[in-house]
Formats: structure tokens, sequence, C-alpha cells
């Protein structure tokens, strides 16, 4: 429980597996045992059957040690509290040794992520210079489809003025564009903390991934819809380095 606990304070995100094997020489966990009642029987018994048989020799102690049951080895007794002392420490240690490597490991993906955030801005940025051509497009494709229907260009303007300003507020991503980049400085933000950040960052995704797919269906237009295929790549890239990140 000791170590669960050290591990969990430093360790915010993933699994963490620990292993702790005990390995000595050929006699460093070994202890030799002498079974002295055992023993003083085997003598006896061998004794008066030597007298009942008459049997010449003699009941040394080469003899006896040959009996397996008689000197047998164990498991020398470990100290247990040495031995959590011991654990503890080399767990200590390889918890630094995880920390520096996250440290340096992170680092690189902070950059990797900030190239990447800096993509997304870029390709949001087209779209934001994009959206005011598809509303005058639209109107233009419109104007051509009335005045076929109309036969001349003698119609209500004010009514295809009043379907435009439909159009165009349904079109209008100004405020997914506005949240999307606020999602981005908090990312940034959150690349800098020293605290463990990954759950937020995944939040931060999962919302970016909300706003991109609304702009995707608002705008309804191909030179958009490329750019938000673009952003949702780089999203999509950025996940999967954030994984690795605590």
């Amino acid at each position: 429980d000791g170590l669960k606990r050290t591990i969990q304070q430093r360790c915010a995100r993933g699994r963490i597996e620990l292993t702790v094997s005990f390995l000595g020489g050929k006699e460093a966990g070994k202890t030799l045992t002498l079974d002295r009642a055992l023993a003083r029987q085997y003598h006896d018994l061998l004794r008066d059957l030597q007298r009942e048989f008459r049997l010449e020799g003699s009941i040394d102690v080469a003899l006896l040690a040959g009996f397996r049951d008689i000197v047998s080895t164990a498991d020398r007794p470990i100290e247990e509290k040495r031995l959590q002392q011991v654990v503890g420490r080399l767990v200590s240690g390889a918890l630094s040794e995880l920390d520096a490597m996250r440290k340096r490991e992170g680092a690189a993906l902070a950059q990797d992520a900030r190239k990447r955030l800096q993509a997304v801005r870029d390709e949001i940025a087209s779209i934001e210079k994009r959206t005011p051509f598809v509303v005058q497009e639209h109107f233009e494709r419109m104007k051509i489809r009335v005045d076929k229907l109309a036969g001349s260009t003698d119609h209500d303007r004010g009514r295809l003025h009043q379907e435009l300003a439909v159009f165009a507020d349904r079109c209008d991503v100004s405020e997914e564009v506005t949240r999307l980049g606020s999602h981005l400085d908090q990312f940034e933000l959150a690349l800098k903390s020293r605290e463990a950040v990954g759950r937020t960052l995944d939040f931060l995704l999962q919302e970016m991934g909300r706003e991109i797919n609304t702009i995707g269906s608002k705008a309804n237009d191909a030179d958009i819809a490329g750019h938000v295929v673009r952003v949702k790549g780089e999203l999509e890239r950025i996940r999967e380095q954030v994984q690795n990140i605590e």
C-alpha cells in the first residue's frame, strides 16, 4: 500500500506496473539446519542394528550426513522492514528517472503540439477570410436562379435580400471561431503548466473538434470544407501525442 501511494502521488495518469524480484548468490538466501533429535535416532538404530547382526565398522559423521533429512537447507528469513526500505529507495529512484524522462519527452511533445496549433490557427484565419465570399457567392447564385424563374430582372429584390440575410445568419461561424480561438489559447497555456494537464488537454481537444465540426456544417462550402479537414487532421495528431502527456 505504501508503494502504491508513493507511485500515485507522482504518477497521476496512465498504468504503472511494479515488479520486485529478490536475487542473491548461491549462499545469500540459504541456511543449513541440523535435526539433532533425528540424527540421534539414526545413530541409536544403526548401533542396535550393528549389535544385532554383529556388523563391523563405525557409525561416523560421514555416514549420518548421508541421510538428507538430517542436514537440510532452508531459505534464510529476510528482514521485512529492511526489505521495504531497500525496495522503497529503488522505487523512488526509478520514479525520479521516470520524471526526468517524462520531462524530456513532454518538452518535445509540447514543441510539436505548438507547431500544429499554429497550423490550426492558420487554417482558421483562412476560413475567416473565406466566409464573406461564401455569402456573396450564394447571393449571386440565388439572384441568377430568381432571374431565370422570373424571366427578367424585374422582381422583388427586397425579398431576395431577406433570404440573403437569413442565409448569412445561418452560415455565420464567428461565434465558433471565437470559441475555437479561446480553446487554442487555453491549450497553449496548459502546455506551460507544471501540473498534470493530460485530461485538460483531452477535454480542450474534444471542444475544438466540436467547434470545427459545427463550422464545417454551417459554412456549407467546398473551400472551407478543405480547411476543416486539415484542422481535424492536425487535432487528431495532437490527440495522439496528448495520450503520452500526464
